[in-house]
């Protein structure tokens, strides 16, 4: 009997659209390895593709299909195809959430080759890569731990250090602002503390603001208390306000994201958890709030192979473990997608693929 493989499927309805399929082992081709995948993270954006709400990039626009879903995987090469030369079998990898990026600025080209959708991704047992979509995993992580790093960690890596040259890490003694207590915001945190910066970030949470400050947060604002929370980050930061922002918020902390800048400061656009579209009644005038503080703001999607390779060095330097919030069963996958959705995580939501 022909090996198969074990995988989730969606056909972008729900989660109850998540189902288990089966298929044939594959085989890699010339220049591609087959990858037994050992641990799947989940992000935010896996859970919008899995409802049908993932529509806000050309690459996807009007697709109907059926797709496995994740990008962030952690796992081990069982088989390389002709002409390999990067990995051997037996080395420990991670994926790449835009395999066709290899470094500077994404395109929409590239874009359109995203794991999880419009590419099938990575919630199976095996799956066969290029070899050049692969990054090799910090010797020091288990395999749940280095599957969250794909996007969360490369994507808060970019918001603090993409604008600065490869090597010039940013961060020591600039005040970084975090919203929410998400996979993201907290890569962020660690990220940021490593490299020398002062913290705040903000939750509804006490008991995870508590947790934050465990992991070095300098400053926590519990911004349901404190609903003027762009006016604390002013007060704690002597008036100076926050020179990097990750902007996790989206439509309705956007103005006061603003608000709280410091005069020359980044405010990096990294998603939109309390909705996409701006609210007409705040006359949010971005030309003039920009020019107000000499603002620089980025959009955020992930980063390129060349700059999470770095990020994988400073990991290892400082020997930085990624905080996995909860660890669902490979079988319990549809469970660990409605876990996510409901917000109670503080770090990274993970899939346990194979047991050791």
């Amino acid at each position: 009997m022909a090996p198969i493989i074990k995988q989730w499927k969606s056909n972008l309805q729900g989660f109850d659209s998540l189902h288990q399929a089966e298929a044939p082992m594959p085989t890699p081709g010339k220049g591609e390895v087959l990858v037994e995948i050992h641990a799947v993270s989940l992000n935010y954006r896996d859970t919008e593709v899995v409802q049908g709400e993932y529509n806000h990039h050309k690459a996807t626009d009007g697709i109907e299909t059926v797709v496995v879903p994740c990008s962030d995987m952690s796992g081990v090469v069982t088989q390389v195809g002709d002409g390999v030369t990067t990995w051997k079998v037996g080395d420990r990898v991670l994926s790449t959430f835009l395999p066709d990026h290899q470094t500077g600025q994404v395109t929409e080209k590239e874009l359109g080759g995203s794991l999880g959708l419009p590419v099938d991704g990575v919630l199976a047992t095996h799956r066969v890569f290029p070899e050049r979509a692969l990054v090799r995993a910090p010797a020091h992580m288990m395999h749940e731990e280095g599957s969250t790093l794909p996007i969360a960690s490369v994507t808060a890596w970019m918001s603090i250090n993409g604008m600065r040259p490869m090597g010039q890490n940013g961060g020591q003694g600039e005040y970084v602002l975090l919203l929410g207590t998400g996979g993201v915001s907290i890569a962020g945190l660690q990220i940021a503390k490593a490299s020398g910066a002062k913290v705040i970030i903000t939750s509804s949470s006490d008991e995870k603001l508590e947790q934050a400050r465990k992991l070095g947060a300098d400053y926590t604002i519990n911004y349901r208390t404190q609903p003027d929370w762009d006016k604390e980050v002013m007060r704690v930061t002597n008036n100076h306000g926050a020179d990097i922002i990750l902007e996790t918020g989206g439509s309705d902390t956007l103005s006061k994201t603003f608000d709280c800048a410091a005069f020359g400061g980044l405010i990096d656009c990294i998603g939109y958890t309390s909705g996409k579209q701006h609210n007409p009644n705040d006359r949010l005038n971005m030309n003039v709030l920009t020019l107000r503080k000499d603002l620089t703001i980025k959009g955020i999607i992930n980063g390129p192979k060349d700059r999470f390779e770095e990020m994988v060095q400073f990991y290892e330097k400082h020997q930085i473990h990624p905080v996995v919030n909860r660890v669902f069963p490979f079988e319990e996958a549809r469970a660990a997608f409605q876990f996510l959705a409901s917000g109670a995580h503080f770090g990274k939501v993970v899939v346990k693929v194979k047991d050791p």
